[in-house]
């Protein structure tokens, strides 16, 4: 199995061992929500009621159905394997780290604290420069925001920014030069109901 892994990884542009990989999915899934919930439990039987009456499902899942969580765990794997370090960041803007640094205490950049140091999206950067209107769009997404999710905004196609005959990823947008104040509004209103 390590030379098929390696080899999707070395595909994908993943700079990592498949030791390494399998550490950083493994780490992933221990974040996340244990393997078999029962969501009913989770409702006082009033909330229960409701829920079932609108037709939510609470049923608790089987051993024998999908687990959702393996593509929130592969995608997370990925997001922190292709994240820079400070050092990194600093080198690929021509900054010192120390900016690097001030930069994500301003909301400038967005990062994460991770084995000691920051960690910071890959998304965000293009062609040894920060992603063109970034500073604007940053700012505007709800603080409740992980980067997971933020991470996967940017990298979807929306329907409210067309690219020629598609629908274009928000980073797509603003690397063809579009208005990041459009990128913001709807970055403003993620998390939020519908």
């Amino acid at each position: 199995m390590s030379v098929a892994l390696e080899t999707v990884l070395a595909r994908a542009g993943l700079k990592v061992t498949a030791a390494e990989f399998l550490t950083l999915v493994e780490d992933a899934a221990r974040r996340l929500a244990p393997p078999h919930p029962d969501p009913g439990a989770y409702f006082s039987s009033d909330q229960r009621e409701a829920l079932t009456e609108v037709g939510v499902d609470l049923t608790p899942r089987s051993d024998t159905d999908p687990d959702p969580r393996a593509r929130a765990v592969a995608t997370q794997a990925v997001l922190r394997d292709t994240a820079l370090t400070v050092t990194e960041a600093a080198a690929r803007l021509n900054v010192d780290a120390s900016r690097v640094r001030h930069r994500i205490a301003a909301g400038r950049l967005m990062g994460w604290k991770d084995r000691g140091g920051w960690r910071l999206p890959a998304w965000q950067f293009a062609d040894g420069r920060l992603l063109p209107g970034v500073e604007v769009v940053l700012p505007a997404f709800p603080p409740d925001q992980p980067p997971l999710v933020v991470a996967a905004f940017m990298t979807t196609p929306q329907e409210d920014l067309p690219l020629g005959e598609r629908q274009a990823t928000p980073r797509e947008w603003l690397l063809a030069g579009g208005d990041p104040e459009r990128v913001a509004r709807l970055a403003s209103v993620l998390g939020s109901p519908a």
